[in-house]
């Protein structure tokens, strides 16, 4: 992909005609050029032209790509070594707060994932042309980026000249830095609004050494599907992964590809979480009525087949033995799926249909091996994440294909045996009687989200199995890059994170689904969020989780994430002398979970609430009080002790 529609030395810049520019500008743009963006290019040419002849030197970028969010910067100017990033707002009479949060998101976005951005100045500009000049401070918003600064289109000279005044870096090669290796890590909501507005998963996907690329997993699934095509057979693949390493990504990318009606092989991805559906289907219909100027109604017509509810899917084909449209299909987060005893219970209970005898995973299998030519399934596997009872965990797939359908070909990692996929199941025996193959690129061993530090995964595993010295050793390793702070104090946690985000860098209040006795903190996890507006609107919406007013549960947040995070600790989870107890509030108390897979259940869902945050994270554990006795003291001071132990940084 083109990285700029132009780049030029500024001498070349200011000697060139600005319709020859303008020229260049235009056969570059990949969408219909509109009056509006050309004369606002013409204004940018103009006053650039006219303020930067002082200077003599440098290089100018127009458009310079943010494939992770789908943007480009409207003008970069390389010089003595620091990076100006430039957004234009041209007539404008006034510094707005979202064009603030608009030119700080594109430095953060260089400074995070642009190798050769790393270790320069970054200098971020907000150009209004027709604003009042602004006084600006020359600190840094954080190492190596400096505060917005605010000019017109009369100062612009004098803004980037103070700058130079205080800096002067070694010189930047212009070529490499616009070559420059790209390493982003979206949230998957930019991902999917990325991969469905046309850029190839190369364009959003980290490709350093250290981790297996996601572009490597697409290729060997695209592999697998002209395999099956070409010898006429089905194929179930399953993808694994650490939490945040990119699973539902690499799903969405083979739909996207593979969603392709003219050679009949409709794909299609699924999933049972109906907050994410909702979340990742609003915004790519407000992307798609933005980009394109059509209403958000024209919108959700085009979105809605792409990404839907695998309960919509398997009560559609309930009703029909024909084969489903859809020859590739993808489930998220298949570990989750339903036995043959919750389904049926459902079944009996909703539909209506009293001898349903089947398990979804065996149900789903079942309708596209209705399909007489080729067929094939991607299950997303998550490591650790059921959170419900009911959900089948993964040996419920392979009993299936054992049973029923011993014709289907399997693919999958040599990680697939690993005791968080497997829960302690003869895995290993069920695989050696059927026909599978190892594909080493079907895993993601390392986490996207949490692009800081890729031990987080492993220090909140640690941190869960009591493994003290573990955890101590990877909390030292982890907090160098991802801040883990622990306090008792719940205002001072909001403080924190606020503190903490900068430009829409998204924060939240997130909370387990039993931490009932966190009521008395202001935090209610039995009021329902709105997912749409929680994790999409703006930080001016009191309904976003910017508000902090309303907690997400693990229900909410499971396969979404923020950017910083404060995770509420209750009662649920008790730290006790070396171990963890795990209770359930039912009625007015506490009762203690014996049953070891709800015990699971309760630790996975602390797994989820602690691998959510992408840049840092706070623990809030209440002091108590001795007074009640569902909230008594003891409950709390052992877990923020033990926390305490591990070192984490107290507020």
């Amino acid at each position: 992909m083109q990285r700029a529609y132009y780049e030029s030395s500024l001498q070349d810049f200011l000697q060139r005609d600005e319709n020859l520019i303008l020229g260049i500008l235009t056969r570059n743009n990949e969408y219909a050029l509109e009056d509006l963006q050309r004369n606002a290019w013409l204004a940018e040419i103009r006053i650039l032209k006219k303020q930067l002849e002082v200077f003599e030197t440098g290089h100018i970028i127009f458009e310079y790509t943010i494939p992770r969010i789908g943007e480009r910067i409207d003008v970069v100017y390389l010089k003595s070594g620091l990076v100006f990033s430039l957004e234009f707002k041209v007539g404008e009479k006034n510094y707005s707060r979202s064009a603030i949060d608009q030119v700080t998101d594109y430095v953060l976005d260089l400074k995070n994932f642009h190798k050769a951005s790393h270790n320069r100045i970054l200098v971020p500009i907000l150009v209004a042309t027709e604003a009042l000049e602004r006084s600006n401070d020359l600190q840094e918003l954080r190492p190596g980026i400096l505060n917005v600064l605010y000019c017109n289109k009369s100062n612009l000279a004098t803004v980037i000249n103070a700058v130079l005044q205080q800096y002067d870096e070694k010189e930047l090669d212009a070529g490499e830095w616009i070559e420059s290796v790209y390493m982003p890590t979206p949230t998957i909501i930019e991902a999917a609004q990325a991969l469905y507005s046309n850029h190839s998963v190369k364009d959003i996907a980290r490709n350093d050494a250290k981790a297996v690329n996601l572009q490597q997993t697409a290729e060997a699934i695209n592999k697998i599907i002209e395999e099956s095509k070409q010898k006429h057979s089905k194929a179930i693949c399953f993808i694994t992964g650490v939490p945040g390493a990119g699973k539902t990504l690499a799903g969405l990318n083979i739909a996207n590809e593979r969603h392709n009606f003219a050679e009949e092989e409709h794909a299609v991805f699924l999933s049972g979480n109906k907050p994410l559906v909702d979340v990742l289907r609003e915004a790519l219909i407000r992307d798609e009525s933005s980009r394109k100027n059509i209403s958000k109604q024209e919108a959700t017509k085009k979105v809605l087949p792409f990404i839907q509810m695998i309960h919509h899917f398997r009560d559609a084909e309930l009703i029909t033995q024909e084969p489903p449209n859809e020859k590739v299909v993808i489930f998220d987060e298949a570990q989750r799926a339903w036995t043959q005893e919750k389904l049926s219970e459902f079944m009996k209970r909703k539909k209506g249909v009293a001898d349903f005898t089947m398990s979804e995973p065996e149900f789903l299998i079942d309708v596209m091996d209705r399909h007489k030519d080729w067929a094939v399934i991607i299950c997303l596997v998550g490591g650790g994440q059921e959170i419900n009872t009911g959900e089948a965990g993964l040996s419920e797939w392979f009993d299936a294909l054992a049973t029923k359908f011993p014709q289907w070909e399997i693919y999958v990692s040599d990680k697939i045996t690993d005791s968080e996929y497997v829960q302690n199941k003869p895995l290993i025996e069920r695989l050696s009687t059927l026909n599978h193959h190892i594909v080493t690129t079907l895993h993601l061993a390392v986490s996207l989200r949490s692009f800081r530090s890729e031990k987080v995964a492993g220090f909140v595993k640690a941190l869960l199995d009591a493994d003290s010295r573990c955890a101590q050793r990877l909390y030292t390793e982890t907090s160098k890059n991802y801040p883990i702070f622990l306090t008792r104090n719940l205002q001072k946690a909001k403080e924190w994170v606020r503190s903490r985000a900068k430009g829409t860098e998204r924060y939240g209040l997130i909370a387990s689904s039993g931490a009932k006795r966190l009521r008395s903190c202001g935090i209610w996890v039995q009021s329902k969020i709105d997912a749409k507006h929680w994790f999409l609107d703006d930080k001016y919406d009191v309904r976003s989780s910017y508000a902090l007013e309303e907690v997400a549960t693990e229900f909410d947040i499971q396969g979404l994430e923020v950017d910083w995070s404060i995770v509420a600790w209750d009662a649920d989870l008790r730290f006790v002398e070396d171990h963890f107890e795990y209770f359930k509030f039912i009625g007015a108390g506490w009762q203690r979970v014996n049953k070891v897979e709800n015990q699971q259940y309760l630790k996975n869902t602390y797994r989820v609430l602690l691998t959510r945050a992408r840049q840092g994270v706070i623990i809030f554990v209440p002091e108590g009080d001795e007074h009640d006795e569902t909230r008594h003291n003891a409950f709390y001071d052992e877990t923020y002790n033990y926390l305490k132990k591990l070192g984490l940084n107290e507020l």
